[in-house]
């Protein structure tokens, strides 16, 4: 099972955003049959086996084996992994593109470039799996409080000064079999944690 599985197919977007659906998922981070979900979602077999068959047929679980109950041969399902987000590409021409916005200051534009990042690396990722290979990246995240606005815009123009050092110092053009890389670098402000 994976951790995160991107879903850029529209019609298996729309399937895992169901709410019976999207409580199936949930559901079956562990293998389980139909009459077992029914019983824990309050809803028939028949209706499970329903949104499980639909659910299987965009590859969002598959069967995890098999175990008799009584004279009866029951199918496990188990979800294809733990978590899911919906790639912009799901949303066909409508979906965000940071190119679209003039604004680099804006909440719009950070938005547009996470949501491409999630489309690229999606992309990448599933095209990694299949030649059973890793896909290399690289992620940081951490939490910074500044003392005041001053400071940020300083800790602004440093971090930008010293990313663009660092990128004129590796880049190199020269050898164009060599993989190109993309780089985000975001800050925005920390929401509140739940309670």
């Amino acid at each position: 099972m994976l951790d995160v599985e991107v879903i850029a197919d529209p019609a298996a977007a729309v399937s895992a955003l169901d709410p019976v659906r999207a409580r199936l998922l949930a559901e079956l981070t562990e293998p389980a049959s139909a009459a077992a979900l029914a019983s824990r979602v309050g809803i028939s077999r028949q209706k499970v086996n329903y949104h499980l068959r639909a659910l299987e047929g965009h590859r969002l679980v598959r069967q995890a084996g098999e175990r008799r109950w009584g004279g009866l041969k029951e199918r496990l399902l188990v979800a294809t992994a733990m978590s899911y987000v919906v790639s912009p590409r799901a949303l066909g021409p409508v979906a965000t593109d940071p190119g679209r916005t003039n604004d680099r200051l804006s909440a719009s534009y950070l938005i547009a470039l996470a949501a491409r990042a999630v489309r690229e690396v999606g992309e990448l990722w599933a095209t990694a799996r299949k030649a059973d290979k890793r896909l290399a990246t690289l992620s940081i995240d951490t939490a910074i409080r500044f003392r005041s606005p001053a400071d940020r815009a300083a800790f602004t123009q440093e971090l930008s000064d010293t990313v663009t050092s660092l990128v004129a110092r590796y880049h190199d053009e020269s050898d164009t079999r060599s993989r190109g890389y993309r780089l985000l670098v975001a800050a925005y402000p920390k929401p509140e944690e739940d309670a």
